[in-house]
């Protein structure tokens, strides 16, 4: 069955399930999340998105990122993805939301109420190389300094929380 995602007014109050792909055809808003996981140094870890995904393939971003199920608080879809993306789990806090609204080349667009979630992991990923191309850790002034110099290699969304919400991640 295909994967569905969960509509939600502005408010973030659910109105209803689409599968995800005519979501972001349709560019309705819907529930996701972006963990930020940094090490006891304050440098996050980056993933490159894989060279098969259907949008943003082999740009740079925060840790990982998806849509909550149906039923599943963000914490825990949040824990499910860092596990199957990059091969750990660690405890997740959410400190903010904010809505962004991104269109791709390929005619879909991510309208996504964002939960952002914060952790802490010091050991090194297993990453699946069908989700993930690479990874590494950056401190947030270098990424910061990336981001100025190299737009283009880093994902809309990544570069919307970074730019908007710098304050508000640990270490800054």
């Amino acid at each position: 069955m295909e994967e569905q995602v969960i509509l939600v007014d502005e408010q973030d109050n659910p109105i209803g399930l689409m599968p995800k792909i005519e979501a972001h055809e349709r560019a309705l808003l819907h529930r996701a999340f972006s963990v930020f996981v940094f090490n006891e140094n304050g440098d996050l870890l980056l993933q490159q998105r894989a060279a098969s995904k259907y949008h943003s393939p082999l740009l740079w971003t925060n840790t990982c990122c998806s849509h909550p199920r149906d039923g599943e608080s963000n914490i825990e879809a949040g824990k499910r993805r860092l596990q199957e993306e990059m091969g750990f789990s660690c405890d997740l806090e959410e400190v903010f939301w904010f809505i962004y609204k991104a269109p791709f080349d390929n005619g879909l667009t991510e309208h996504e109420l964002d939960h952002v979630l914060i952790g802490q992991f010091n050991g090194e990923p297993v990453i699946d190389k069908s989700e993930v191309a690479s990874y590494k850790w950056m401190s947030l002034s270098e990424i910061k300094k990336d981001i100025e110099l190299y737009p283009e290699n880093y994902t809309a969304w990544f570069k919307i929380i970074f730019n908007e919400s710098y304050h508000r991640l640990p270490h800054a």
